[in-house]
């Protein structure tokens, strides 16, 4: 039973994926101490524990996601304490602005017969 209460990554980008998904979970919620508190273990987690093992897997670029990923989550302590809301989320361990993903046009295909429309996605 304790085996599935705590969570067991494979490799340093299992870890950085899941401290990402943990972040953009909490990130619009309102500022607290115990908030504060976890955050802060996260972000030494990723100092501590996540980037020296990206160092010794040997893969540079994680080494510098790693970085990214404390830099953004030290600037989201610093705009939650000025009182200002949080206009974005992590996305492959960068900050994403709100509105700057990928919006895919719709083409409607007229199929012979009564008002029967295709769409086509492509």
């Amino acid at each position: 039973m304790n085996d599935q209460r705590f969570y067991e990554p494979k490799n340093s980008k299992d870890a950085m994926r899941f401290i990402e998904k943990l972040f953009n979970s909490y990130k619009d919620a309102p500022l607290t101490q115990s908030l504060l508190v976890y955050h802060q273990k996260l972000i030494n987690q990723l100092r501590d524990n996540i980037e020296p093992a990206a160092k010794s897997e040997g893969i540079a670029s994680r080494v510098e996601a790693a970085e990214n990923m404390q830099k953004v989550m030290t600037n989201w302590i610093t705009i939650k304490m000025a009182g200002k809301p949080y206009n974005g989320r992590m996305h492959h361990f960068k900050f994403q602005p709100n509105g700057a993903q990928a919006k895919f046009k719709r083409h409607n295909i007229k199929i012979s017969g009564n008002g029967g429309h295709q769409a086509s996605r492509h």
